[in-house]
């Protein structure tokens, strides 16, 4: 333990840590390498060996597991990490491993996949991590995607144990035949490698409208013993069918003694982002740049309401008036397009109009506009269509209820009435209007969140499945991340890849 101590004392940058349990190979060296682009700074690049004994099961191989020291650090280092840190057993449960104070696992988490048949193991996992985390206190953990339900144990445990730490995830690294590295592969024969890889195939060729039974089916082709396969809910690990547009296909199998999983995600459309929340919140500002962060589409229906209300506005109608606003729809041409820096332009019936809607005019009238049913059905109508095949991330004030209930992630971004009227006021004076006293802009955001959440026609709420998150106090760049990590607990790098940075 000094060693760690005396390494950690004398680091000037964050620690990225990387923990295994040894017979490192190539998707350990992968997590290795993409440790040090997970921080646009310098970072100081960690990994441990260590064979856990609380995640191995009585019958299990904890015995014979791969362990070679020379071979790990050798790898190690060449896959550019810092340090190897071995602890023994006891650096780690000073009082043995049956005496030491365990996680337990929500049942939940663990009841399907390889918790049914596992019990304890992920106990276990969470029970070593905790520890280590305490140890090494790193400002990431870098963890694989290939187990997956290991994967998501642990961002639960990180999310419900407030640890700081950032959790980042690779892709599963596959070996030439398509079998996913595993340090249990060293235990197969030649003809058994084949039949591994035939279990990787199947799952990647299984029919998408019977996707359980297909696999089952091709598995027993291969001559392997079906322990178990699964479609479930990337987030929550509940078994699922076709109603959620990405979905996790797991399977485990035996191939005489050795054990191996594998997975796949299963996808009828591209992914679907619903960020809800009060005017004022920072909606449009870290949606776009989340948006451009994952290669997503962004969708400002905030613009759309605006423009609506702009259009109104040109045309001397009274924004309470309905009935006089509902023919202005019926011709009505609105474009959003992305521009290359990065910002967005809105064009009205061909007129730019990107500025004009931001105006204190149009902000003050918007929420009457957009309560009148013929302007949400009109928007929203618009609104679904754009995000029918996916690959967008929309925002708004009812994204999540009304218009895209179906996404993968929502979340309803919120901050206090005096954090608003702040960012309110520096978004006027940037933009070179009149600023009011502090005190008639809470005012003005407080009656305008009266007025969405009072509406007839698609009232602001918090979807009873969205991720609430509070931004006071919180950078740009920490909303960002939050986003991003909730968008990867339910959305696999390996599923939608971040798109490479020029």
């Amino acid at each position: 333990m000094s060693a760690l101590r005396h390494w950690r004392a004398q680091q000037t940058h964050p620690v990225h840590f990387v923990p295994t349990m040894g017979g490192l190979h190539q998707g350990h060296a992968r997590l290795m390498t993409a440790a040090r682009g997970f921080s646009p700074a310098a970072c100081s690049v960690l990994a441990s060996v260590y064979v856990n004994p609380l995640q191995f099961g009585p019958s299990e191989d904890f015995e014979r597991y791969p362990r070679d020291l020379e071979a790990d650090c050798r790898r190690a280092a060449l896959a550019g990490a810092d340090a190897l840190w071995c602890p023994s057993d006891v650096e780690m449960y000073p009082d043995g491993a049956d005496q030491v104070f365990r996680i337990q696992v929500p049942r939940g988490l663990q009841q399907h996949l390889c918790g049914a048949g596992r019990p304890g193991h992920f106990d276990g996992v969470a029970t070593v991590v905790s520890r280590l985390l305490a140890l090494v206190r790193p400002a990431v953990l870098v963890l694989g995607e290939k187990d997956w339900q290991q994967l998501t144990i642990l961002r639960h445990l990180v999310m419900d144990l407030d640890w700081p730490v950032r959790i980042c995830a690779v892709p599963t690294v596959r070996e030439p035949d398509g079998v996913a590295s595993s340090s249990r592969n060293l235990y197969l024969t030649a003809p058994e490698r084949q039949q591994a890889a035939a279990f990787s195939a199947a799952l990647r060729a299984v029919d998408l409208q019977t996707p359980v039974a297909s696999a089952r089916v091709a598995i027993a082709a291969a001559g392997l013993e079906l322990e178990y396969v699964e479609r479930v809910d990337p987030f929550s690990l509940q078994p699922c069918g076709p109603e959620k547009a990405i979905s996790l296909l797991a399977a485990a199998v035996r191939c005489r003694t050795t054990r191996l999983i594998d997975h796949v995600f299963l996808m009828s459309r591209q992914p679907l982002v619903a960020i809800d929340g009060p005017a004022g919140a920072g909606k449009s500002t870290v949606t776009r740049a989340f948006a451009e962060q994952l290669g997503l589409i962004y969708l400002d229906t905030g613009a759309m309401y605006r423009s609506v209300t702009w259009l109104v506005q040109q045309n001397a109608v009274d924004p309470k008036d309905g009935a006089s606003i509902a023919p202005l729809l019926n011709d009505l041409d609105l474009q959003l397009r992305s521009l290359p820096a990065g910002g967005q332009q809105v064009l009205v019936n061909g007129q730019d109009v990107s500025e004009a809607i931001r105006s204190p005019e149009v902000t003050a009238s918007v929420s009457a506009v957009a309560a009148h049913r013929c302007v949400r059905q009109a928007l929203t109508a618009q609104q679904k269509a754009m995000g029918a095949k996916g690959g967008l991330v929309a925002e708004g004030r009812d994204i999540g209820t009304a218009v895209f209930p179906d996404a993968d992630l929502k979340v309803f971004l919120t901050a206090t009435v005096g954090e608003r009227a702040r960012r309110r006021a520096l978004d006027l004076e940037q933009r070179g209007f009149p600023v009011p006293e502090r005190s008639e802009l809470e005012a003005q955001i407080a009656e305008r969140d009266h007025l969405d959440s009072t509406r007839e026609e698609a009232p602001l709420v918090q979807a009873d499945d969205a991720v609430e998150l509070v931004t006071d106090g919180m950078s740009i760049e920490a909303v960002i991340d939050a986003l991003v990590a909730q968008f990867r607990s339910r959305v696999a790098e390996e599923a939608w890849p971040t798109p490479a940075v020029d």
